[in-house]
């Protein structure tokens, strides 16, 4: 082989195994980052997540948690993540240091254009327009004044869905819980938002529509290799195509309810709920920094962001309750004598009793910690570089929390792989924070800044529908079809195999 030969040969190698110590992460060295697994040369740790055919959530929960520990970087394309599994690392960053882990990392051209520039209030960078929008969100629309105003809208939303069940179990002999609840709760959500009361017809193609949103919006590999965006300009178009039917679908409930705001309450039966009731009222007014007068795109995104966060986590958290309530009679009879004791066989379950059910309490708590909605929470960055736990954290990382593993610690929890709502009442549940600031044992919501605003109004729909279900049936497997517990990931982790029951009219 001649010199050149030779030459050429020992540069490439040269080359690679320089690329081979960039992208492999080992922690420590001149950028001390958390420790964690080597990656391939240009393309990090991302080959390595593909080849496991498995969706990357339970990657880090049944093999990279367990190997690497509280925390650990991999190295995904040209995107840094730091992942952060331990109770005492969540909570330091999270609560004790908030403000410095609040804010977002860069996104994908596609979550930009469904955010408008991340005019939203999950996906804003921290700073004045996230705080205006998030205040207006908690003052106009979760506040405990307008929240019982609007309880009108749960009420008919869950007369709809009581009947809908009957119905449905009359025709098929089973229901399919997740697709009738995902149908009420959308109900409910596009209602407060914008004060309609719209068709079931509507309400199912408004909720497809969004679903495909956060199906889009999911990361894919320009998220992770930027540099070859233009590579996926279908990809992009197909967004477009998706944003603008999302907009057709939107803007005609937008231009409605302006009209009505402006007429003074003058308009057609469609508005059912009073001027000021809607959160949309209090958007058409609003003065965003860096943004003015908020535009029909930017109302959009608001109004698809709280519809999209309530009805996936809510409709997914009452069919796994309803699981374990199939899987285990005992604890569902319990919980309807307890129904019962409040109520009477006969009485309707209002919001105000269900805040009195402990048990009730019990089994949904246990229910957000056996199945959080969400397995991490959303993308965080830091502010400035920092540190955690002895290592550096970029400022241009991703800080990925998964908090789903501090409910199945057991230096946390006893026997936590069991469904035992008990324990809430006489055990290692009573008085757990659910907002992570005293303390991390399970965080459904998230914690600190960027905990989700609308924990309360979730909570109680989740409450007052499961509630209103096992008070009028009693729910049963169908015969020679057992549920299954098997999960896979879409948006949230839900059921693999959607749930089915028989229910029998209480008498």
């Amino acid at each position: 082989m001649a010199f050149t030969d030779l030459l050429i040969l020992f540069l490439a190698l040269l080359f690679l195994r320089f690329w081979w110590r960039y992208w492999s992460v080992t922690g420590g060295g001149p950028k001390n980052l958390p420790p964690g697994p080597a990656g391939w040369p240009i393309v990090g740790n991302l080959g390595q997540v593909i080849l496991q055919h498995r969706h990357f959530v339970f990657t880090v929960r049944d093999h990279l948690r367990a190997k690497y520990g509280p925390i650990f970087t991999m190295q995904m394309g040209q995107r840094t993540l730091v992942i952060v599994t331990s109770s005492e690392l969540i909570h330091e960053a999270l609560v004790q240091r908030g403000p410095t882990f609040a804010s977002r990392p860069e996104d994908s051209p596609i979550r930009l254009l469904f955010s408008v520039g991340k005019c939203a209030i999950n996906s804003a960078e921290y700073g004045p327009l996230w705080r205006t929008l998030r205040r207006n969100f908690v003052t106009e629309l979760i506040n405990p004044a307008r929240v019982k105003q609007c309880s009108w809208i749960r009420k008919w939303a869950l007369e709809n869905h009581m009947k809908r069940l009957r119905r449905e179990a009359s025709e098929k002999g089973f229901v399919e819980v997740l697709s009738n609840c995902r149908l009420t709760i959308c109900s409910v959500l596009i209602c407060l938002c914008f004060g309609a009361k719209i068709s079931e017809d509507e309400i199912k193609k408004i909720e497809s529509v969004l679903k495909d949103v956060m199906l889009i919006t999911l990361p894919k590999l320009p998220d992770f290799f930027p540099v070859l965006t233009p590579l996926f300009r279908k990809q992009l178009r197909q967004a477009k195509a998706l944003r603008n039917k999302q907009l057709e679908c939107l803007v005609p409930l937008v231009r409605k309810r302006k009209a009505f705001v402006e007429s003074g309450g003058n308009g057609g039966p469609e508005m059912a709920s009073p001027v000021g009731a809607a959160y949309i009222d209090s958007l058409f007014g609003l003065d965003a920094p860096g943004r003015g007068k908020l535009g029909e795109e930017e109302l959009v995104t608001l109004c698809s962001e709280a519809i999209n966060a309530g009805t996936d986590t809510s409709a997914t958290t009452l069919e796994w309750a309803l699981l374990h309530l199939v899987l285990d009679q005992e604890i569902q009879e319990k919980l309807y004598k307890e129904i019962v004791e409040h109520v009477g066989k006969d009485g309707l379950v209002t919001e105000s009793d269900v805040e009195k059910m402990s048990y009730l309490g019990a089994v949904v708590k246990e229910t957000f910690r056996r199945h959080p909605p969400g397995h991490f929470v959303l993308s965080h960055a830091v502010t400035e570089e920092t540190k955690l736990g002895g290592y550096t954290i970029p400022e241009n990382a991703s800080v990925e929390f998964y908090t789903a593993w501090v409910a199945e610690d057991p230096a946390l929890w006893d026997d936590p792989g069991k469904f035992r709502p008990e324990r809430f009442l006489v055990g290692d549940g009573v008085d757990v924070d659910v907002t992570g600031t005293r303390g991390v044992k399970m965080l459904p919501f998230g914690a600190g800044r960027r905990i989700c605003p609308a924990q309360t109004l979730g909570t109680l729909h989740v409450l007052l529908s499961l509630a209103r279900m096992v008070h009028a049936f009693k729910w049963l497997p169908v015969p020679g079809a057992p549920p299954s517990p098997a999960e896979t990931f879409a948006f949230t982790v839900v059921m693999k195999y959607p749930l089915k029951a028989v229910i029998l009219p209480r008498v």
